[in-house]
């Protein structure tokens, strides 16, 4: 077995840094933005938070495809998406803007807008605050609990030598991946969907677990580029490794375009009047050209770069095309809420597009936030998992 290193890269100290300088400037505007303008901070509040969220919800899904699957592409990157997902434990703090805005954010919380709309009152039973934030608390304990005991089954087997735990992981991913869906999908109706409660998509929840793990695959390659070449990643991090994460990037670029297309062509072809017009507003000015600039830079570019062998095993390339991916998803979760949101709630939502400057500050603050957390949580342990059988199978033949 290697010996496990306590060595880090002088680039996460770096990271850390910058994510806490960037963390204080974003608290600042927003703290501005609060007294301003309340209710346009917790619309951009939420906009940030389910981003974010997001890219800690998807680094716990690779966590538990890994488990499930192994695969050399993981062995370098375990303990960064073991800290993503432990990142969730802070989830619930990081919440209560949200539940804080509640009355500003979701129409269904008012009654005199309930006691108006027959549609609010069918759904009343379940979108309701005291509900809405049971199960809130629900979901981030179910994520919190995966991550804890992923993380320290993990850690226990770098200690122990004990290989039977890879058992206990898979077990665990097998059933936390179908937690996952399940959990994603209703928080996403919840979070995301009931902000424009009369419209509804079954598809929904998974097009936002598939973008929420494509955003986290982009942060783990952006990670991997910047750190690869020190220790210890550079023994781990293989141009074949790279590569994997390349085709891991495109089959979730093509996953992410075909549930997208599917939902369109689903809504578009029934044609009902309750479905609708939430894809007409985001089809006409501003939203228009947003969801064109989706097409080409969400799907069809990275689509052509990543079926290059030769970029998918450069990491500085993969960088280049994650980055823009991370980017675009940015752009994409704000396409799907933004017409809501600025809509405040309202059937029809909003049919324009008018950016405020805090839909950038509240998202660069929970970034800084999230990023100096996942660096905390990367640094409380060694950086390579050295009980890993697949681990130490790889290093044997390097040496030989």
């Amino acid at each position: 077995m290697i010996a496990i290193t306590d060595t880090f890269p002088p680039q996460v100290d770096a990271l850390g840094q910058r994510a806490r300088l960037l963390a204080a400037v974003g608290v600042v505007a927003c703290a501005i933005g609060w007294f301003t303008d309340p209710a346009q901070f917790f619309r951009s509040y939420l906009f940030g938070f389910l981003f974010w969220t997001g890219v800690a919800l998807g680094c716990l899904g690779l966590l538990m495809i890994h488990c499930l699957t192994g695969g050399v592409w993981g062995l370098g990157i375990r303990r960064v998406l073991e800290a993503g997902a432990r990142t969730l434990y802070f989830g619930l703090v990081l919440f209560i803007p949200v539940g804080l805005g509640i009355g500003t954010l979701y129409v269904w919380s008012h009654p005199d807008a309930v006691a108006a709309d027959p549609i609010l009152q069918q759904k009343q039973a379940y979108l309701n605050a005291p509900f809405f934030l049971g199960r809130t608390v629900v979901y981030f304990a179910i994520w919190g609990g995966l991550a804890y005991f992923l993380s320290r089954w993990s850690l226990e087997r770098d200690r122990t030598g004990d290989a039977g735990i890879g058992g206990r992981l898979q077990g665990l991913a097998g059933g936390g991946l179908v937690a996952l869906v399940l959990t994603v999908t209703f928080a996403s109706v919840d979070w995301a969907m009931s902000l424009n409660p009369h419209w509804f998509s079954t598809i929904y929840g998974v097009l936002i677990l598939v973008g929420q793990v494509l955003s986290a695959i982009a942060f783990v390659i952006l990670l991997v580029a910047h750190m690869g070449d020190e220790e210890p990643f550079a023994e781990v991090i293989s141009k074949e490794a790279v590569h994997d994460l390349g085709k891991l990037l495109l089959a979730f670029v093509m996953l992410w375009a075909y549930i997208s297309v599917s939902q369109l062509i689903i809504v578009w072809s029934a044609n009902l009047p309750e479905e609708i017009p939430w894809y007409i507003q985001r089809f006409e000015g501003g939203w228009g050209v947003v969801g064109v600039l989706l097409v080409l830079f969400h799907f069809a570019l990275p689509f052509l770069l990543l079926l290059s062998r030769e970029l998918k095993r450069s990491a500085r390339a993969l960088a280049s095309v994650a980055l823009g991916l991370f980017v675009v998803r940015f752009l994409e979760l704000y396409w799907l809420i933004a017409p809501d949101l600025q809509g405040h709630g309202t059937p029809g939502g909003s049919h324009g597009f008018h950016p405020h400057w805090m839909d950038l500050a509240a998202p660069i603050a929970l970034g800084g936030i999230w990023v100096a957390l996942l660096v905390r949580e990367l640094k409380s342990r060694p950086l390579l998992t050295p009980g890993d059988p697949e681990l130490q199978q790889m290093l044997a033949e390097e040496k030989a």
